[in-house]
């Protein structure tokens, strides 16, 4: 067989797959922050783009790319699907092991699939600057590339933590010309209430969001972006699975089971929710698995309720598994899995028992990273080697149980900005983080009950 399963540009998505047209129980919806009533499309107006909205929105199943986003698509679609042959040797199992390699885009993610859409849909509408947050600062890059590509000016509120263990993505930024603040900082509301109850504040994603939005809601000519966590981003995500399904077709297998780390949504929604439908509607047998840090289980040890996307209530209320907008997650290196809610369209899906969680700790992660760098030749980002673990895990099983089982997990990006983390693991320094039920109570207990 060919390890690695190539497509040529003509294979490209013409159309984004929405999965909420297939869904048997749709997501609750979202409720205005401040009346507490189902949001009005227009109260999202001064944040997001129209189009974008209207997608947010959307219960139709296929969605027409653009033209001018799908060439540019074409800098480095499609990604390879490659089997991983050396890693299935050094476990000796059965299992035959794929990974879409979302590490070669221009960026080194999946992060620029929804950066350019967002990037199009804002610049049609005639705005001319984009504020955004970035956790490990993959979504900053794609960004800064995208608003680079469209001629926009870029804030980017980084994850303080992240800013100062990742100097060279907020290179990467700068280098494509956009603005990168530390969060919380002073330029903002938000930023400074929080630097005053906590000076050493090392930031969160919920409190760089609060910052890009109050930024955003102060000019008319600015809009705010997500990288992860809301429907149109997974959306966007799609083209990584349905080009992984014409894959699988020419490897002559159809995955057993579908794995993607899990922070917001993103990367996981994008390879997993083409597959998922053949679950929904054909009846398929086949399992999905989000791989998330132990240190910020919002999937397994999280409540199903309304919550705010950010961590000052500027956002609207989310119907999803949360531990809650005030949490502060431990300083894991996977900066991009540390936040605090998951997607509605996600969250849905668990609570129909659709969906599968893993939670894998930190120390377990990057050994699975130094093992598939070892065997495939690629240091993955702290994020993806979630999704290795999680494979590692399934693979192990299939060879207790001696059968043959076809893996697909989502490479989301390479880890070369990465290496001050395997320093740390390489030199013994690097600990798990152990989050108590108490813990997670303190910031759970004080949601508001206003899901059904």
């Amino acid at each position: 067989m060919n390890k690695k399963i190539l497509l040529s540009e003509n294979d490209i998505p013409k159309q984004w797959y929405n999965i909420v047209a297939d869904m048997k129980t749709k997501p609750l919806p979202p409720l205005n922050p401040k009346t507490k009533e189902v949001i009005n499309p227009a109260d999202l107006e001064p944040i997001f783009a129209k189009e974008l909205i209207g997608q947010e929105l959307s219960q139709e199943r296929w969605i027409d790319i653009p033209d001018e986003v799908r060439e540019l698509y074409k800098i480095w679609r499609p990604t390879p699907l490659v089997r991983a042959t050396g890693l299935e040797k050094a476990l000796g199992t059965p299992a035959h092991i794929y990974f879409k390699n979302e590490g070669v885009s221009p960026i080194g993610s999946h992060k620029l699939n929804s950066a350019l859409p967002q990037a199009y849909y804002n610049k049609k509408q005639g705005i001319k600057r984009l504020t955004t947050e970035t956790g490990a600062g993959q979504w900053g890059t794609a960004l800064s590339f995208a608003a680079s590509v469209f001629g926009l000016e870029l804030d980017v509120y980084m994850v303080k933590v992240s800013y100062e263990q990742k100097p060279y993505r907020r290179s990467m930024m700068q280098t494509w010309g956009a603005n990168v603040i530390p969060s919380p900082s002073n330029k903002t509301e938000a930023g400074r209430s929080i630097l005053a109850k906590d000076p050493n504040n090392s930031g969160s994603l919920g409190i760089a969001i609060s910052e890009a939005v109050e930024m955003a809601l102060k000019d008319d000519d600015t809009r705010y972006t997500l990288g992860s966590v809301l429907n149109h981003v997974s959306l966007h995500q799609t083209v990584i699975g349905l080009e992984s399904e014409k894959q699988m077709e020419i490897a002559g297998e159809y995955p057993d089971i579908v794995i993607g780390c899990f922070g917001g949504g993103s990367n996981f929604s994008g390879i997993s929710f083409p597959f998922l439908r053949h679950k929904i509607l054909d009846g398929k047998g086949i399992r999905i698995i989000a791989a998330e840090p132990a240190s910020c289980p919002k999937l397994s040890r999280g409540k199903f309720e309304y919550d705010y996307g950010d961590s000052t209530g500027l956002t609207p209320l989310l119907p999803m598994y949360t531990l809650g907008h005030d949490f502060q997650p431990a300083d894991i290196h996977a900066g991009g899995l540390r936040y605090h809610g998951a997607g509605t369209i996600v969250s849905q899906l668990h609570k129909d028992g659709l969906v599968e969680v893993q939670d894998i700790p930190q120390l377990e992660t990057f050994e699975a990273g130094q093992m598939f760098a070892n065997t495939e030749g690629i240091i993955p980002a702290p994020e993806s080697t979630h999704a290795i673990a999680a494979a590692i895990r399934e693979a192990l099983k299939a060879k207790e149980e001696g059968v043959q089982k076809n893996i697909l997990f989502c490479l989301s990006g390479h880890g070369l900005i990465d290496m001050s983390a395997y320093d740390q693991y390489l030199s013994g320094t690097m600990t798990n983080f152990k989050l108590t039920d108490e813990d997670i109570a303190k910031t759970t207990d004080t949601l508001e009950k206003l899901a059904p």
